[in-house]
């Protein structure tokens, strides 16, 4: 049975997330890609205003298409996390707690989740379209020029995610790859 999550995290809730849980998150999370890390990250290390609060929010890493007359969104699937990782440990430690994505994350960003107490989920790959059926509104709030890599601000209603990365080190992936492992 999946965990209803009501966004933003808390530590409370981060705590009781463990690797394999499954997770329908609701509320409010931030669509941000590669060339808007870099500009957030900028603006960090400037100290330049952001274009949303940091702390405790949930960052999705999408790749979104153009939303079809009466739609909210068009596609929204995951895009590969690690291209996001030379950016994530700095997010975090200014209170992002939560990312979104596909695939498996570099060790410093691993190392920056147990620090920072943070969590990465995962939405399945190649399920855009339902995935976008989760998504209630989605309105563009920094880096415009961007295009489908502009900063979005997305609600979501069941937003499906499994927990990958739990704060106490659990990774998925990893797991799951000794679970099947077939020495020879």
């Amino acid at each position: 049975m999946p965990k209803t999550v009501n966004l933003p995290l808390t530590d409370k809730v981060i705590a009781e997330l463990k690797t394999g849980d499954n997770v329908l998150l609701n509320g409010v999370i931030y669509a941000a890609r590669d060339a808007a890390h870099k500009r957030i990250v900028t603006a960090l290390e400037n100290g330049e205003p952001l274009p949303f609060e940091l702390k405790d929010q949930t960052i999705y890493y999408m790749g979104p298409t153009p939303a079809r007359p009466g739609q909210v969104i068009g596609s929204a699937g995951p895009t590969s996390s690690y291209r996001m990782d030379i950016y994530a440990p700095r997010l975090m430690a200014a209170g992002l707690k939560g990312m979104i994505g596909k695939g498996q994350r570099t060790q410093p960003a691993l190392d920056a989740m147990k620090q920072y107490q943070a969590v990465y989920f995962a939405a399945i790959g190649g399920t855009g379209a339902l995935i976008a059926k989760s998504i209630k509104k989605a309105e563009i709030i920094a880096y415009p020029e961007l295009g489908a890599e502009a900063v979005l601000r997305l609600e979501v209603e069941n937003f499906p995610v499994a927990v990958i990365n739990d704060i106490y080190g659990g990774d998925l992936y990893r797991q799951g790859k000794a679970k099947y492992r077939i020495d020879i």
